[in-house]
């Protein structure tokens, strides 16, 4: 890696304090609160998560030790037996939220559906023994293929009810990518449906799995479930495939939840590189559950009248920590909505909102700067009274966006949880307490309880405020991922080995720029490979894109380096413009100034490219590295499995 220096240059002085009649009702109620919680856990961390872990779980046995720690190896309360689907439904059914609503599905064609917890509980019981009778056993592997339908959080509760590890692969990946990920975690069974709903038009699921299987490429799947979704034309292979509507009608609602070891595999979840083969994240479960359960409950500020929505596919470790097993083990209601704005529904997302009466709203900046492109008049045009609290996850937020948000749908009297994690962190771990820690737009703010994070440079030394350096956790926290699946070493070698251990400390290494500011305030950068070098200063890509997105004419930009012979690198920026604006060689000029009025000549771009769309991942992240690719006239390589439509590179190729 090369030197971490990051210029900093945007400046932000905003501050924004939690509204005091929020703070007063807030789960964390002050600044003071806080910094007691936080200092509680540095001073003993292994006292501070067991009596999260005694208080807010409930244990078949209790553990015999908090914290073995062989760095980089973790184990969190050893010999402790626990279940987390007992946790997310049986120890509900026994008090008042047994006939609460625990999931609220929408799908995209207006269809619906609620589960009580008592309901959710009979179908997850249901299908566990639909498992247990097609041969799966504790510790095998089950892949979850699947739309965004209540039967995939269905699936993965009766896989961990069991002991069964689930491995679920976005419904949007192609065969060849399913195939991987299936072969790589072994899967004995895989869980799909006929196709799913996205943007109007059929994603054929099944059809992909056929491909997927065939041939005999992924030899240890023995059995295929498909749920009937949209009923089109499929293929069912005798001995081999299962409607789920059969197997569940003929099961039995009694299916009591195995007690596992804490340290028990919960499940893999493969995330992609840029290059080589996906990394499988190997999450367990004592401490995986306890951790979704305490941030989701501290950092949404739960109460039992809310109605939560995470607008993330389960196919994502959004989806597995705050769409399903977060707010499922403290009893919350949650939303799963299986559409996305399109063309015929721009509005969907404030329609939904407005129909359920959404207290607390989480998504992507990527989302937040289309719903700026699209309009204010959209979610003017719907009552959002309900939203308490809004919050963003997946890349740092533009100031400009977080503006926007703050204003136009929390009306300027909701707090925004800006949120940095990752899949191998299993929860969120850079957030403000919305009741106690005043925001600052484009800052995830404060560390939470037990997190103790810090900047530093290459040999793990502090980065003096304000500096720019790499982003690396101190102290094992109990949701962070156990290994890579299959590959210790490269579980070692990825995330360990980039700073060398600190006085016997060592150090998680994200992956991530950033810097601290004066308040201690922490300011993500992006990836370190999104750092441009130009003639020896180092910017962040995410500082250049929020000054772009700042001008009135831009709804989103994206900000590559390009070689160049003289300077290093070169500065270009792939730009789509607010839909009544058009392109001209007269407001790149603008553009170009305006970033040098916000930032400073050396951020000046080179080039400015305008495009209808950028690439991004189906998760809704701009795949930067093939912006790179573009601007560089090299040929595209590497994984590009999860881009979600490939016309919007062959367009920027052409333009």
């Amino acid at each position: 890696m090369s030197q971490p220096t990051i210029e900093s240059i945007l400046h932000e002085e905003r501050l924004f304090h939690p509204p005091a009649e929020f703070s007063q009702h807030a789960q964390i109620k002050s600044l003071e609160q806080y910094q007691q919680l936080y200092d509680k856990a540095k001073a003993d961390p292994q006292a501070f998560w067991a009596e999260l872990a005694d208080t807010e779980l409930h244990w078949f046995q209790k553990w015999d030790t908090v914290l073995d720690w062989q760095p980089p190896f973790a184990k969190w309360f050893v010999n402790g037996k626990i279940n987390i689907s007992y946790n997310c439904l049986d120890r509900h059914l026994t008090t008042w939220r047994r006939n609460k609503a625990a999931l609220i599905w929408e799908g995209e064609p207006g269809d619906s559906r609620t589960l009580t917890y008592a309901q959710l509980h009979r179908e997850v019981c249901q299908f566990a023994n639909v498992l247990k009778q097609l041969g799966v056993e504790k510790g095998d592997r089950v892949g979850i293929y699947m739309p965004m339908i209540p039967e995939a959080a269905i699936a993965m509760l009766a896989c961990a009810r069991i002991g069964a590890v689930h491995s679920v692969v976005f419904g949007g990946f192609s065969a060849e990518a399913l195939r991987d990920r299936l072969v790589d975690v072994q899967a004995k069974l895989v869980v799909t449906a006929d196709g799913g709903w996205r943007k109007d038009v059929i994603v054929p699921l099944k059809e992909q799995v056929d491909k997927a299987l065939a041939g005999n490429s992924a030899p240890n799947v023995e059995n295929v479930v498909v749920v009937r979704r949209t009923e089109q034309k499929i293929t069912m292979e005798s001995g081999r495939d299962h409607w789920w509507h059969d197997l569940q009608a003929k099961a039995s609602a009694d299916c009591p939840a195995e007690p596992m070891d804490s340290e028990d595999m919960l499940f893999v979840l493969y995330t992609s590189g840029s290059t080589g083969k996906p990394k499988g994240v190997v999450h367990t479960t004592g401490g995986y559950n306890l951790y979704t359960h305490i941030t989701t409950k501290w950092i949404f500020d739960l109460k039992d009248t809310d109605v939560y929505w995470c607008t993330a596919d389960v196919g994502w470790i959004t989806g597995h920590s705050y769409i399903v097993y977060g707010p499922l083990s403290n009893g919350a209601t949650s939303v799963m909505y299986e559409g996305a704005p399109r063309a015929s529904n721009p509005g969907c997302m404030w329609d939904v909102i407005e129909k359920y009466g959404v207290n607390i709203f989480y998504t992507a900046p990527t989302a937040i700067r289309a719903f700026i492109k699209m309009g204010e008049q959209l979610p003017n045009a719907r009552n959002l009274d309900s939203l308490r609290l809004l919050g963003t996850v997946g890349e740092p937020i533009n100031p400009e966006a977080w503006m926007w948000y703050h204003r136009v749908i929390g009306k300027e009297r909701c707090p925004i949880v800006d949120t940095w994690w990752q899949t191998e962190t299993g929860g969120i771990m850079i957030t403000p307490l919305p009741g106690a820690v005043p925001t600052k737009p484009g800052s995830a703010t404060l560390p939470f309880p037990g997190i103790l994070a810090d900047i530093v440079d290459l040999e793990g030394n502090p980065a003096p405020a304000s500096e720019g350096g790499y982003l690396a956790v101190q102290h094992p926290w109990p949701g962070m991922m156990r290994t890579v699946y299959g590959d210790p070493d490269r579980f070692r070698r990825t995330y360990w080995e980039h700073i060398p251990p600190k006085d016997g400390q060592y150090l998680y290494f994200a992956g991530d720029g950033a810097r601290c500011d004066q308040d201690g305030y922490f300011w993500v950068m992006g990836r370190v490979d999104d750092v441009i070098n130009v003639a020896g200063h180092r910017l962040g890509t995410m500082e250049i894109e929020s000054a772009l997105v700042s001008h009135s004419a831009v709804a989103e930009a994206a900000v590559v380096g390009k070689p160049d012979d003289l300077k290093g690198e070169e500065i270009v920026a792939f730009v789509t413009l607010e839909n009544n604006i058009a392109a001209s060689d007269e407001l790149k000029n603008e553009l170009k100034k305006h970033v040098v009025q916000e930032i400073g000549a050396i951020a000046r771009p080179g080039e400015i490219k305008f495009a209808d769309a950028l690439p991004k991942t189906r998760s809704g992240k701009i795949m930067r590295r093939l912006l790179r690719s573009l601007a560089a006239g090299e040929e595209i390589s590497g994984d590009t499995s999860t881009l979600e439509d490939r016309s919007v590179l062959e367009k920027l190729r052409e333009g």
